[in-house]
């Protein structure tokens, strides 16, 4: 993979195929405020006249064909070009004067997959194991690579099979909750953020300052209606703080609920003829991670390799028992889980303040990202209460 993205080269933060993709976001215009977006060429173009939220625009039968409409009959504007818009939205370049893009959700529950691949299963029992000591991690997994091996690789999440396996785990004492989500009938799903919570693509993000021991989560994000019909995807980032998590399952929501600590991004790609679900299962996201001081860190999660279909995990977060009026965001886990020692030997890898985050698929471009402390980032302040405001002052509430 080659060097994070430079803000410069638009084409470089787009799916390979962009001249046929149905791209779809949130541009924040000064005096203004958020306003759904989409891509046509290099420009930007203004749908608030079809959906005033990302979230209405996915509830509509067939999002793709009401865009392209919308594209061509000048309903959605020309408001901005796009590569003026993604440089302006590095942060460390960013003019407050100028358009910059947010997050491509608005109203949707940003919900998160846990569990959902062997490789991070096994980190996730490691982490437990650790108590959140990294120094523990090198020795705990050579010992449990030693009683499960790749025999968790083909074992389908609830059945007669898996029942099996835990019974022979649990006879060996090396049965952990995380086992439980991973291989058993229930996926671990939970709110990764609050509404209007998560950062776009040039954002900073944010890791506790108390953690000395986390990483990124690349990942692929579903854009769901609030029928559960799937209707694009997206990149994400579950910034996850591992120490944090170790030492106790019920931490996870400062592990995982920080301020700036989820990006989506660039763009939600709707579903259409030429990409759709089937597709999604054929994604594999890249992660570049360039340090300040030189380090560089690689590597890669394929979908092919989820052990929960990626519809089987939308079922499970909604259902009769669980509802989402405005729709909700689903990250549908990472297979990558980074080992490669950054301080040490035995030390593993760990984030630090200034490193450079890119996370890409050729179906989805490229999410980029700096990381600084939480409490360093700019502080979420623009609410549900604020945009209904906003809305309403600008006359977009019916």
């Amino acid at each position: 993979m080659p060097a994070a993205p430079a803000f410069t080269d638009p084409a470089a933060h787009l799916p390979q195929d962009a001249a046929r993709a149905m791209l779809v976001g949130r541009l924040w215009q000064p005096g203004v405020g958020p306003v759904p977006v989409a891509v046509r060429g290099d420009a930007l173009h203004d749908l608030s006249r079809l959906a005033p939220t990302a979230s209405e625009l996915l509830e509509a039968e067939a999002p793709a064909d009401a865009v392209r409409r919308a594209l061509d009959d000048g309903t959605a504007p020309r408001i901005a070009g796009l590569a003026d818009a993604l440089r302006n939205s590095e942060a460390a370049a960013q003019d407050a004067s100028r358009p910059w893009l947010l997050a491509p959700c608005d109203l949707q529950a940003v919900k998160a997959s846990g569990v959902t691949f062997v490789a991070s299963l096994l980190e996730r029992v490691i982490e437990e194991q650790a108590r959140g000591d990294a120094s523990r991690a090198e020795a705990i997994r050579a010992g449990l690579a030693g009683v499960l091996g790749d025999n968790l690789a083909g074992i389908v999440p609830g059945s007669a099979q898996a029942a099996q396996v835990k019974e022979l785990l649990i006879a060996q004492g090396a049965w952990s909750q995380y086992l439980e989500v991973g291989i058993g009938p229930d996926a671990e799903i939970f709110t990764k953020a609050p509404v209007l919570a998560a950062v776009g693509t040039g954002a900073d993000v944010g890791i506790h300052p108390v953690s000395a021991w986390n990483n990124p989560e690349p990942e692929v994000v579903l854009a769901v209606d609030s029928r559960g019909r799937v209707k694009g995807a997206a990149l994400g980032n579950d910034v996850n703080l591992r120490d944090v998590e170790g030492r106790s399952a019920l931490l996870l929501g400062k592990a995982k609920d920080n301020n700036a600590s989820c990006a989506i991004g660039p763009f939600i790609r709707l579903f259409d003829a030429h990409f759709g679900i089937d597709a999604v299962r054929r994604i594999t996201v890249g992660l570049k991670v360039e340090g300040p001081e030189g380090f560089v860190l690689e590597g890669s999660s394929s979908l092919a390799k989820i052990s929960r279909d990626p519809l089987d995990l939308v079922a499970q977060a909604i259902g009769p028992h669980h509802a989402y009026p405005d729709g909700f965001m689903l990250f549908l886990g990472t297979m990558f889980a980074p080992t490669q020692d950054r301080h040490g030997p035995g030390q593993g890898f760990t984030h630090v303040v200034g490193d450079r985050v890119a996370i890409s698929a050729p179906e989805l471009g490229a999410l980029v990202n700096r990381v600084v402390h939480a409490d360093q980032a700019p502080r979420w302040a623009f609410g549900i209460g604020a945009l209904m405001r906003n809305l309403a002052g600008r006359g977009l509430l019916g």
